[in-house]
Protein backbone atom coordinates (compact mmCIF):
# COMPACT_ATOMS: atom_id res chain seq x y z
CA UNK A 1 0.00 0.00 0.00
CA UNK A 2 1.42 3.35 -1.10
CA UNK A 3 2.44 5.84 1.78
CA UNK A 4 2.70 9.10 -0.67
CA UNK A 5 -0.20 10.86 -2.71
CA UNK A 6 -2.06 8.85 -5.28
CA UNK A 7 -3.82 12.07 -7.16
CA UNK A 8 -4.29 15.44 -7.13
CA UNK A 9 -7.70 16.70 -8.13
CA UNK A 10 -8.11 20.24 -9.57
CA UNK A 11 -10.39 22.82 -9.80
CA UNK A 12 -10.64 24.63 -13.20
CA UNK A 13 -11.07 28.31 -13.32
CA UNK A 14 -8.95 30.33 -10.95
CA UNK A 15 -7.08 27.20 -10.04
CA UNK A 16 -5.05 26.28 -13.13
CA UNK A 17 -6.93 28.66 -15.94
CA UNK A 18 -8.14 31.63 -16.04
CA UNK A 19 -6.57 34.18 -13.58
CA UNK A 20 -8.90 35.57 -11.18
CA UNK A 21 -11.72 33.69 -12.41
CA UNK A 22 -12.75 36.16 -14.37
CA UNK A 23 -14.80 33.45 -17.11
CA UNK A 24 -18.03 32.34 -15.06
CA UNK A 25 -18.42 35.76 -12.63
CA UNK A 26 -18.78 38.12 -15.64
CA UNK A 27 -21.00 35.78 -17.58
CA UNK A 28 -23.51 35.23 -14.28
CA UNK A 29 -23.70 39.64 -14.66
CA UNK A 30 -24.48 39.03 -18.48
CA UNK A 31 -26.93 36.26 -18.45
CA UNK A 32 -29.10 38.27 -15.22
CA UNK A 33 -29.20 41.30 -18.02
CA UNK A 34 -29.63 40.09 -20.89
CA UNK A 35 -32.86 37.93 -19.51
CA UNK A 36 -34.70 40.09 -17.04
CA UNK A 37 -32.72 43.66 -17.59
CA UNK A 38 -31.73 43.12 -13.65
CA UNK A 39 -28.71 43.63 -12.71
CA UNK A 40 -26.28 42.28 -9.88
CA UNK A 41 -22.33 43.20 -9.54
CA UNK A 42 -19.23 41.67 -10.05
CA UNK A 43 -19.20 40.99 -6.41
CA UNK A 44 -22.14 39.93 -5.90
CA UNK A 45 -21.71 37.13 -8.77
CA UNK A 46 -18.63 35.87 -7.09
CA UNK A 47 -20.01 34.71 -3.49
CA UNK A 48 -21.51 31.57 -4.44
CA UNK A 49 -18.65 30.38 -6.73
CA UNK A 50 -17.48 26.87 -6.96
CA UNK A 51 -21.06 25.37 -7.05
CA UNK A 52 -22.40 24.00 -10.20
CA UNK A 53 -23.66 26.85 -12.57
CA UNK A 54 -27.44 26.14 -12.13
CA UNK A 55 -27.20 26.04 -8.26
CA UNK A 56 -25.07 28.95 -8.45
CA UNK A 57 -28.03 31.24 -10.05
CA UNK A 58 -30.40 29.12 -7.48
CA UNK A 59 -28.00 30.69 -4.73
CA UNK A 60 -28.09 33.93 -5.89
CA UNK A 61 -31.83 34.53 -6.80
CA UNK A 62 -31.82 33.47 -2.67
CA UNK A 63 -29.67 36.07 -1.87
CA UNK A 64 -31.20 38.34 0.69
CA UNK A 65 -29.69 41.53 -1.33
CA UNK A 66 -30.80 40.14 -4.53
CA UNK A 67 -33.97 39.35 -3.58
CA UNK A 68 -35.06 42.33 -2.61
CA UNK A 69 -34.12 43.97 -5.43
CA UNK A 70 -36.08 41.79 -7.79
CA UNK A 71 -39.64 42.05 -5.83
CA UNK A 72 -39.04 45.84 -5.48
CA UNK A 73 -38.54 45.46 -9.88
CA UNK A 74 -40.55 43.12 -10.41
CA UNK A 75 -43.10 42.55 -7.78
CA UNK A 76 -42.80 39.36 -7.03
CA UNK A 77 -39.97 36.57 -5.79
CA UNK A 78 -37.87 34.67 -8.43
CA UNK A 79 -38.83 30.96 -8.79
CA UNK A 80 -37.42 27.57 -10.48
CA UNK A 81 -38.39 28.71 -13.73
CA UNK A 82 -36.51 32.43 -13.33
CA UNK A 83 -33.34 30.32 -12.60
CA UNK A 84 -34.01 28.04 -15.64
CA UNK A 85 -34.63 31.03 -17.80
CA UNK A 86 -31.20 32.69 -16.57
CA UNK A 87 -29.56 29.61 -16.80
CA UNK A 88 -30.08 28.86 -20.27
CA UNK A 89 -29.23 32.59 -21.08
CA UNK A 90 -25.76 31.75 -19.49
CA UNK A 91 -24.57 28.58 -21.51
CA UNK A 92 -24.01 29.98 -24.96
CA UNK A 93 -22.30 32.95 -23.58
CA UNK A 94 -20.48 30.99 -21.46
CA UNK A 95 -19.26 28.52 -24.06
CA UNK A 96 -18.13 31.13 -26.28
CA UNK A 97 -16.50 33.06 -23.39
CA UNK A 98 -14.49 29.89 -21.66
CA UNK A 99 -11.71 29.71 -24.66
CA UNK A 100 -10.74 32.79 -23.93
CA UNK A 101 -9.52 32.09 -20.47
CA UNK A 102 -7.71 28.38 -21.18
CA UNK A 103 -3.98 29.90 -20.75
CA UNK A 104 -2.93 28.17 -17.90
CA UNK A 105 -2.01 30.48 -15.00
CA UNK A 106 1.87 30.71 -14.64
CA UNK A 107 3.70 28.41 -12.69
CA UNK A 108 0.92 25.74 -13.19
CA UNK A 109 2.33 23.77 -15.72
CA UNK A 110 5.79 23.71 -14.17
CA UNK A 111 4.14 22.26 -10.95
CA UNK A 112 2.21 19.40 -12.62
CA UNK A 113 5.01 18.44 -14.57
CA UNK A 114 7.03 18.25 -10.96
CA UNK A 115 3.84 16.25 -9.91
CA UNK A 116 3.28 13.88 -12.37
CA UNK A 117 6.95 13.43 -12.90
CA UNK A 118 6.49 11.36 -9.22
CA UNK A 119 4.25 9.14 -10.30
CA UNK A 120 0.91 10.98 -9.25
CA UNK A 121 -1.64 11.06 -11.04
CA UNK A 122 -4.44 14.31 -12.53
CA UNK A 123 -7.70 14.66 -11.89
CA UNK A 124 -10.09 17.38 -12.23
CA UNK A 125 -13.44 18.56 -11.96
CA UNK A 126 -15.34 21.77 -12.00
CA UNK A 127 -18.72 23.68 -11.32
CA UNK A 128 -18.88 24.31 -15.20
CA UNK A 129 -21.20 21.60 -16.87
CA UNK A 130 -20.26 18.93 -19.26
CA UNK A 131 -21.05 21.84 -22.66
CA UNK A 132 -18.82 24.00 -21.46
CA UNK A 133 -16.33 21.66 -20.24
CA UNK A 134 -16.10 20.28 -23.85
CA UNK A 135 -14.93 23.85 -24.95
CA UNK A 136 -12.58 24.36 -22.62
CA UNK A 137 -10.50 21.18 -22.47
CA UNK A 138 -9.40 21.27 -26.05
CA UNK A 139 -8.62 24.62 -25.86
CA UNK A 140 -6.63 24.26 -22.73
CA UNK A 141 -4.98 21.41 -24.28
CA UNK A 142 -3.60 23.08 -27.02
CA UNK A 143 -1.69 25.40 -24.38
CA UNK A 144 -0.19 21.71 -22.76
CA UNK A 145 -2.80 20.96 -19.95
CA UNK A 146 -4.19 17.41 -20.77
CA UNK A 147 -5.33 16.09 -16.62
CA UNK A 148 -5.74 12.16 -16.41
CA UNK A 149 -9.49 12.76 -15.94
CA UNK A 150 -12.44 15.64 -16.02
CA UNK A 151 -15.27 15.55 -14.21
CA UNK A 152 -18.41 18.53 -15.45
CA UNK A 153 -21.02 19.52 -12.73
CA UNK A 154 -23.81 17.83 -14.59
CA UNK A 155 -22.28 14.29 -14.80
CA UNK A 156 -23.30 13.53 -11.60
CA UNK A 157 -26.77 12.39 -10.51
CA UNK A 158 -26.56 13.18 -7.05
CA UNK A 159 -25.33 16.82 -7.77
CA UNK A 160 -22.76 18.91 -7.70
CA UNK A 161 -20.48 20.64 -5.02
CA UNK A 162 -20.37 21.11 -1.90
CA UNK A 163 -20.94 17.44 -2.00
CA UNK A 164 -18.26 15.16 -2.50
CA UNK A 165 -19.42 13.39 -5.76
CA UNK A 166 -17.06 14.51 -8.37
CA UNK A 167 -14.01 14.34 -6.55
CA UNK A 168 -15.13 10.88 -5.94
CA UNK A 169 -15.71 10.17 -9.55
CA UNK A 170 -12.26 11.53 -9.84
CA UNK A 171 -11.43 8.35 -7.72
CA UNK A 172 -12.86 5.83 -9.16
CA UNK A 173 -12.02 7.07 -13.26
CA UNK A 174 -8.00 7.11 -11.70
CA UNK A 175 -8.26 3.66 -9.94
CA UNK A 176 -6.95 5.38 -6.48
CA UNK A 177 -6.52 2.88 -3.92
CA UNK A 178 -7.22 5.39 -0.78
CA UNK A 179 -9.38 8.71 -1.01
CA UNK A 180 -6.79 9.85 2.18
CA UNK A 181 -3.76 9.62 -0.06
CA UNK A 182 -5.59 12.35 -2.57
CA UNK A 183 -5.14 15.98 -2.64
CA UNK A 184 -8.33 18.20 -3.56
CA UNK A 185 -6.99 21.88 -4.72
CA UNK A 186 -9.70 24.59 -5.32
CA UNK A 187 -9.84 28.27 -5.33
CA UNK A 188 -13.63 28.17 -3.60
CA UNK A 189 -14.51 27.57 0.05
CA UNK A 190 -17.39 25.20 -1.53
CA UNK A 191 -14.40 23.26 -3.72
CA UNK A 192 -12.66 22.94 -0.37
CA UNK A 193 -16.12 21.45 1.41
CA UNK A 194 -15.96 18.92 -1.60
CA UNK A 195 -12.51 17.37 -0.88
CA UNK A 196 -13.38 17.51 2.73
CA UNK A 197 -16.73 15.69 2.06
CA UNK A 198 -14.43 13.45 0.03
CA UNK A 199 -12.09 12.42 3.02
CA UNK A 200 -9.13 14.41 1.36
CA UNK A 201 -6.55 16.74 1.68
CA UNK A 202 -7.47 20.06 1.11
CA UNK A 203 -5.38 22.97 -0.87
CA UNK A 204 -6.87 26.62 -1.35
CA UNK A 205 -5.23 28.80 -3.50
CA UNK A 206 -5.25 32.84 -1.91
CA UNK A 207 -4.18 34.98 -4.76
CA UNK A 208 -5.48 32.87 -8.39
CA UNK A 209 -8.66 32.51 -7.85
CA UNK A 210 -12.37 33.75 -7.19
CA UNK A 211 -11.57 34.65 -3.23
CA UNK A 212 -8.88 37.40 -4.34
CA UNK A 213 -10.76 38.23 -7.42
CA UNK A 214 -8.51 40.33 -9.46
CA UNK A 215 -6.99 39.54 -13.10
CA UNK A 216 -2.99 39.21 -13.51
CA UNK A 217 -2.76 42.70 -14.94
CA UNK A 218 -4.64 44.26 -11.53
CA UNK A 219 -2.60 41.69 -9.38
CA UNK A 220 0.76 42.69 -10.95
CA UNK A 221 -0.12 46.42 -10.66
CA UNK A 222 -0.60 46.26 -6.82
CA UNK A 223 0.65 47.64 -4.12
CA UNK A 224 2.02 44.86 -1.65
CA UNK A 225 -0.07 46.30 0.76
CA UNK A 226 -3.08 45.97 -1.28
CA UNK A 227 -1.81 42.29 -1.80
CA UNK A 228 -2.01 41.31 1.35
CA UNK A 229 -5.17 42.56 2.25
CA UNK A 230 -6.93 40.78 -0.48
CA UNK A 231 -4.98 37.64 -0.04
CA UNK A 232 -5.42 37.41 3.88
CA UNK A 233 -9.19 37.90 3.26
CA UNK A 234 -8.87 35.06 0.62
CA UNK A 235 -6.93 32.96 3.43
CA UNK A 236 -9.94 33.50 6.05
CA UNK A 237 -12.41 32.17 3.99
CA UNK A 238 -10.33 29.28 2.59
CA UNK A 239 -9.32 28.38 6.18
CA UNK A 240 -13.03 28.56 7.45
CA UNK A 241 -14.11 26.18 4.77
CA UNK A 242 -11.71 23.75 6.73
CA UNK A 243 -8.51 24.06 3.76
CA UNK A 244 -5.78 21.85 5.61
CA UNK A 245 -3.04 24.45 3.77
CA UNK A 246 -4.07 27.20 2.11
CA UNK A 247 -1.48 28.89 -0.71
CA UNK A 248 -1.19 31.54 -3.33
CA UNK A 249 -0.98 29.52 -6.67
CA UNK A 250 -0.80 25.86 -8.16
CA UNK A 251 3.30 26.88 -8.45
CA UNK A 252 3.83 26.11 -4.90
CA UNK A 253 1.84 23.11 -4.84
CA UNK A 254 4.62 20.60 -4.54
CA UNK A 255 6.77 21.93 -1.67
CA UNK A 256 2.84 21.11 -0.08
CA UNK A 257 2.92 17.42 -1.48
CA UNK A 258 6.09 16.61 0.32
CA UNK A 259 4.86 17.47 3.38
CA UNK A 260 1.78 15.69 2.77
CA UNK A 261 3.99 12.79 1.76
CA UNK A 262 6.08 13.08 5.37
CA UNK A 263 2.34 13.50 7.26
CA UNK A 264 1.24 9.80 5.37
CA UNK A 265 4.47 8.31 5.94
CA UNK A 266 3.68 9.02 9.39
CA UNK A 267 -0.17 7.54 9.46
CA UNK A 268 -1.69 10.95 9.34
CA UNK A 269 -4.99 11.01 7.62
CA UNK A 270 -6.96 14.33 6.38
Amino acid sequence: MSKSVEAIILDWAGTVVDFGSFAPTQVFVDAFAQAFNFKISLQEARGPMGLGKIDHIRALLKEPNIRQRWVDQFANEPTEETAQQIYHTFMPLQITKVVHFAEPIAGAMDAISTIKAQGIKVGSCSGYPKPVMDALVPAAAKYGYQPDCVVASDEIAAGSRPGPWMALKNVIELGVMNVAHCVKVDDAAAGITEGLNAGMWTVGLSVSGNEFGATFEQYQAMTQEEIQQRKLIAEDKLKAAGAHYVIETLADLPNVIEHINQRLANQEKP
